[in-house]
């Protein structure tokens, strides 16, 4: 392990390779000539990048607010009017209408006819169950039981003869099959197979001796085609890429980075160029146009507005607000005379509400204050 520390700017290969005079010799020259090709584009793009802002700016925020507003005033307010004072009201009468027309009588025919028609299903389906459940324990269950005993002797029957018969099926195939099967697989199959054996050996080492020939053959061609190949295409091939597409490869990377150095520093540099232009325009603007503009709506059209506000604007904003408290004291007694004949209508329809009996209280209703004379209690209360 090498344990000394290297210079980043030490000989290859630690440290970065050196350049040539050559490319020192064309750098100057390159970036030149990308700056004056690049600038043009920089500040176009600065251009737009500032008229692109100042219309997101002045034009399209506050057409997407007046959209917003003519958007919530066109779909939004009308839909929510429609649903707050068309809609609930008469969802409200419908429910009520359905309440009476449709819960009330369900209600009751529930209590009054379904109800004691269900206890009385109810009561013919217990007693049906408990006629059933006597038939069951009472008739079926001994027969049953009879019927499994029955069952049960003719299996054991059926078991005791079906054993005889697979005892003596057992005996005749013992006998005519598997004793004659096993004499001929001792003196006949176990011989044959034997010489079958043998003979599969000597094939086997006989092919082996074939197969070591044609291997042997087949190395040599590829000794042979392997050189053949290496010494025409391989050997040619790796001459070419290391003395003429090597040295060509490096060539235009070094042509590439410094085109590609020489537009990063272009761009940076007409960064700055376009700044101090920019800079320069934006405060010949302002000398010119804003604060000629500031010092007029200042000293001009400020006092103008005061005044203007002091002798119209106020007067007419407190006739408006009193004729609003005007209107909406009017449709508060229109309200309250609009709930005063719906309670009518309702007290005329369904009659009075129901009053809570007061319940019978021992404390009084009234918080009294206590004294060295009297008290709250049943049991001490004068």
């Amino acid at each position: 392990m090498d344990v000394e520390k290297r210079s980043p700017y030490g000989p290859p290969p630690y440290g970065p390779s050196p350049e040539g005079c050559l490319v020192r010799a064309i750098r100057l020259p390159v970036r030149i000539v990308v700056l004056v090709l690049v600038l043009p584009v920089r500040m176009l793009w600065d251009a737009l990048v500032v008229g692109g802002r100042f219309v997101r700016d002045t034009v399209l925020r506050p057409l997407g607010r007046a959209a917003a507003v003519l958007g919530w005033a066109l779909f939004v307010w009308p839909w929510t009017a429609l649903w707050r004072y068309v809609v609930v009201p008469v969802g409200r009468v419908l429910g009520l209408l359905g309440h009476l027309l449709v819960v009330v009588p369900l209600a009751w025919l529930y209590r009054r006819v379904l109800t004691p028609l269900g206890h009385a299903l109810a009561g013919v389906g217990r007693g049906a169950a408990a006629a059933l459940a006597w038939l069951y324990a009472r008739g079926l269950t001994p027969v049953g039981h009879a019927l499994t005993r029955l069952f049960r002797g003719i299996g054991l029957v059926l078991a005791a003869v079906a054993a005889g018969v697979y005892a003596g099926l057992a005996w005749l195939v013992r006998r005519l099959v598997v004793v004659p099967a096993r004499w001929l697989y001792r003196w006949v199959l176990v011989p044959v197979g034997r010489a079958a054996a043998w003979c599969g050996r000597v094939i086997v080492r006989c092919g082996r001796g074939l197969w070591w020939l044609g291997t042997a053959a087949v190395h040599g061609v590829g000794f042979v085609l392997y050189w053949i190949v290496r010494v025409l295409l391989v050997l040619p091939a790796g001459a070419v890429g290391r003395w003429v597409l090597v040295p060509v490869g490096r060539a235009l990377a070094v042509v590439a980075r410094e085109l590609g150095e020489a537009l990063g520093h272009a761009w940076r540099v007409a960064g700055r160029i376009s700044l101090a232009v920019g800079r320069f325009l934006g405060t010949l603007f302002r000398r010119i146009l804003v604060e000629p503009a500031r010092w007029v709506y200042r000293t001009v059209l400020t006092p103008f507005g005061h005044v203007v506000r002091d002798t119209v604007l106020r007067p007419a904003a407190e006739a408006a607000r009193a004729v609003g408290r005007a209107t909406g004291q009017a449709l508060a007694a229109a309200r309250r005379t609009v709930r005063q004949a719906r309670a009518d209508v309702r007290r005329a329809l369904f009659g009075e509400p129901r009053r809570p009996r007061p319940a019978a209280r021992r404390e009084p209703l009234a918080r009294e204050t206590r004294t060295l004379g009297s008290s709250t209690t049943a049991l001490t209360k004068d």
